[in-house]
């Protein structure tokens, strides 16, 4: 198990635009490391914390065991208003959701997110679900595989490593994240994986992760519903760190901004929607020079802040 430590990406810019004080209650739900939770706490906050990987709710509550002003919720953010309901959580000053896989789970190499370590093709942040990468890339057809690598992973090559993926796997099942591996190096030329800046496979376990954990269907929803649970004046921030996140919580905030739906040029609104957001920044925050040279994960993210009107 690796040691449970976490950078929290982004924080001066996360807590410039939450603004947390005593008196003031937040959702962060994307606990992870709890690194953004143990600041606002700090600074006099109440958060309720919520993670679906158990593993990272238990490390995470230990270590903020001594804020009386922290409450573990085990779930999905996705099932936000449904855990606050049942938590009795009031109305918010702010959301906080950091998108993606978390250092933890990156860092443990047993859970399979990495491609670094050769370990069981897991890729579950809830471990208590069936559904694996191992079933996935085991027994799904070669043309689904090859429209997630496409749709999430942006993947040029994904047509071909589908097809390698079938050709090894009638061979023996893939079992390990080398095996994958091993099947995207064999999909794409060498001269491609040498030019190319990263790794060969960082695409494809980015596509199967998505896959594996539903992350993308349903966080339209997410974000509309967090925005349902803030208070006037509440803050929901996101972080995202590719670009399918990233679209998706730009086109949801701009559309909650201005929701109207009549036909340009109509000298009044006639369809009703009003908004229920302004946007303080226009477009997406990325962090400082400095934090990219010590915190290399941080190189891709992006934070986007709405506020509710």
């Amino acid at each position: 198990m690796a040691e449970f430590h976490h950078i929290p990406v982004m924080l001066d810019e996360v807590l410039e635009a939450l603004q947390p004080e005593e008196g003031k209650v937040f959702i962060d739900g994307t606990l992870g490391g709890g690194g953004h939770t143990g600041e606002l706490l700090k600074r006099g906050a109440t958060v309720y914390g919520i993670d679906r990987d158990a593993d990272a709710l238990a490390a995470a509550t230990a270590r903020l065991s001594g804020f009386a002003a922290f409450h573990a919720v085990r779930g999905n953010f996705h099932d936000m208003k449904a855990l606050a309901a049942e938590n009795e959580i009031p109305p918010l000053d702010g959301v906080l959701l950091d998108l993606g896989v978390s250092s933890f789970q990156l860092d443990t190499a047993e859970r399979g997110f990495s491609y670094h370590a050769d370990a069981p093709l897991d890729m579950r942040m809830d471990q208590s679900q069936p559904f694996t990468a191992e079933t996935l890339v085991n027994t799904w057809p070669k043309e689904k595989i090859a429209r997630i690598l496409r749709e999430y992973g942006e993947e040029s090559w994904a047509d071909r490593i589908a097809a390698i993926i079938l050709e090894h796997r009638q061979q023996t099942p893939l079992r390990t994240t080398g095996d994958l591996v091993r099947a995207v190096d064999a999909a794409i030329p060498r001269k491609v994986r040498d030019r190319d800046k990263g790794h060969s496979a960082q695409k494809t376990f980015q596509a199967i992760r998505i896959a594996v954990n539903d992350e993308l269907a349903p966080l339209t929803k997410a974000l509309e519903d967090a925005v349902d649970l803030l208070a006037p004046g509440g803050r929901l921030v996101v972080i995202t760190f590719h670009s399918l996140e990233d679209r998706l919580v730009k086109q949801t905030f701009r559309r909650m901004e201005n929701p109207c739906t009549c036909p340009p040029g109509l000298p009044v609104c006639i369809c009703g929607k009003k908004p229920t957001v302004r946007l303080p920044s226009r477009g997406a925050i990325k962090p400082s020079k400095e934090e990219t040279e010590q915190n290399p994960r941080a190189r891709s993210a992006k934070l986007r802040v709405a506020e509710k009107l």
